[in-house]
């Protein structure tokens, strides 16, 4: 059947996705994953074969999402064309969603293509800490989390809180939560930084714009995948009653975890569930995936440093500038990506800014 004008013109241009994605060469890698699993030799030591087992996932995963956007782009372009031979207007316009769907799914299939780190496949583990500033940076540090959990519900990823402390008028401290979902990790990455807030102060009767600091860091959450031996000689665990709003909300019994790994100094806790026993497991999870990052990062000066100026919450070490007064905008600096719709970027759409920072790296 001889294609049409107008149906060509709708079919999805895939010319910058096959810059970045070889197929040919991911089917290469492919065959020679599975010559070395197929010997005898490879399941003899089970720390080398978890990345090779996790490498091969993850580049079936692309190749047979590649296949399937390929079917669905030419059988659109098929259907397309039978629309329009037989001047069915309503076909016309559901291979033009369809289109669309496929537009937006190869995008999303670029983006992974590029989150080819090690680790860029995992769920994530995230980390907001107010900064000097008391209620105002508290009440930031609240609307980040507020941020981040709406972006998570948008992408359909899950969420899990692990710990959290409260401000003493407004808004938390501090915030621990997981992020659930395929390569969450490679995205949410690129939101560590210190994030700053300028507005007019809804806690100040004088009406005086107030500029609040919080910082966001983000683990990979590596579960089982990397074994990381940790003594029991190296932990001191300490249990207290969990604090809260009072009254009904306060703690009768001594639920609340808190785990100190004495070589390193790392410390992490938890007093979100009732259970003791279930606090001490997440906060045994956190504690995993902070020995593992700590350990990447000596090998990689680059993270080290990330790491070690997250507690710099602070004028010069912001990423990301929200702007409510005098003005309305949202500044990534990285980048410099501004956008004047500053709710609709606090309710969870920041994926402009991932992508955005992405894309820089990929281009570097």
């Amino acid at each position: 059947m001889k294609s049409s004008k107008r149906s060509k013109r709708f079919k999805p241009n895939f010319t910058s996705w096959e810059t970045i994605f070889d197929i040919g060469a991911k089917e290469k890698r492919l065959k020679e994953i599975e010559a070395v699993i197929s010997t005898q030799r490879f399941w003899e030591d089970p720390d080398k074969t978890k990345p090779l087992l996790k490498e091969r996932a993850r580049i079936t995963q692309q190749v047979q999402a590649h296949k399937s956007l390929c079917t669905a782009a030419d059988e659109s372009a098929l259907l397309l064309d039978m629309a329009e031979e037989e001047s069915d207007a309503e076909t016309v316009e559901e291979v033009f969603r369809q289109v669309a769907w496929i537009k937006k799914k190869v995008k999303d299939f670029s983006l992974t293509v590029i989150l080819n780190g090690e680790d860029d496949p995992d769920d994530a583990i995230v980390s907001i800490n107010a900064g000097a500033g008391g209620t105002e940076a508290q009440d930031w540090a609240e609307m980040l989390f507020r941020m981040y959990s709406r972006w998570i519900e948008g992408k359909g990823f899950g969420l899990e809180l692990i710990d959290m402390q409260p401000g003493e008028e407004a808004g938390i401290k501090s915030v621990t939560f997981g992020a659930s979902g395929p390569y969450a990790y490679g995205y949410l990455k690129t939101e560590i930084g210190v994030h700053r807030l300028v507005r007019i102060s809804p806690f100040n009767a004088s009406g005086k714009r107030h500029t609040s600091f919080a910082s966001v860091f983000v683990y990979p959450d590596v579960q089982d995948e990397i074994v990381i031996g940790i003594d029991d000689k190296d932990l001191r665990i300490d249990v207290f009653r969990a604090s809260g709003a009072g009254g009904q909300h306060v703690n009768k019994t001594s639920s609340a975890v808190r785990i100190t790994h004495i070589p390193t100094g790392i410390v992490v806790q938890c007093q979100q569930e009732k259970s003791q026993f279930r606090n001490k497991d997440l906060a045994m999870k956190v504690l995993r995936a902070r020995l593992y990052q700590h350990e990447k990062e000596k090998q990689n000066e680059k993270m080290k440093e990330i790491h070690e100026s997250k507690d710099e919450i602070a004028w010069g070490n912001q990423i990301r500038s929200y702007v409510l007064h005098p003005y309305q905008m949202v500044k990534d600096h990285r980048i410099g990506l501004e956008i004047g719709n500053v709710n609709s970027v606090l309710d969870g759409n920041i994926d402009p800014f991932i992508e955005g920072v992405l894309l820089k790296q990929k281009a570097h």
